[in-house]
């Protein structure tokens, strides 16, 4: 079962599109039907499969879950404990509990079976820059 590991930089919070990336790892290898795996080996990002095309979806989902879990030193965030890393950090992990590390996509005729609009994204919780690793399985 063939596996690879994509390296996705980030310069902040937000959503990095991979879905080409993801597309071309399965074409690559001929699967006629099967299933890609997608995980991400960190605590303070997640994965989403969401619009790709009209990109106020990416501004609009990373303004939701900002102010759904402001960062530690917001008032309404004061039980927070976990801070030595930042005020970013705590709620990063609470962001990618609330979402996937680990996703299934189906895979027919050799292509993924995402709907028109759809994409495959990173979502970095962290306001620094990361270089973050996806693990790319695919099982036939």
């Amino acid at each position: 079962m063939p596996q690879t590991m994509l390296s996705v930089s980030t310069h902040g919070q937000g959503l990095y599109e991979f879905t080409d990336q993801a597309d071309a790892f399965v074409r690559n290898h001929h699967v006629g039907q099967g299933l890609l795996t997608v995980f991400v080996r960190h605590t303070s990002c997640s994965l989403l499969i969401q619009e790709n095309a009209d990109p106020d979806v990416q501004r609009d989902l990373k303004s939701f879950f900002g102010r759904l879990v402001p960062p530690s030193i917001h008032p309404d965030m004061s039980w927070v404990v976990h801070t030595t890393e930042g005020p970013d950090d705590m709620p990063a992990h609470i962001k990618a509990a609330l979402t996937a590390v680990s996703i299934g996509i189906p895979v027919n005729g050799g292509r993924l079976m995402l709907g028109t609009w759809q994409g495959i994204y990173l979502f970095e919780h962290r306001d620094q820059p990361h270089r973050r690793e996806i693990v790319l399985h695919l099982s036939a």
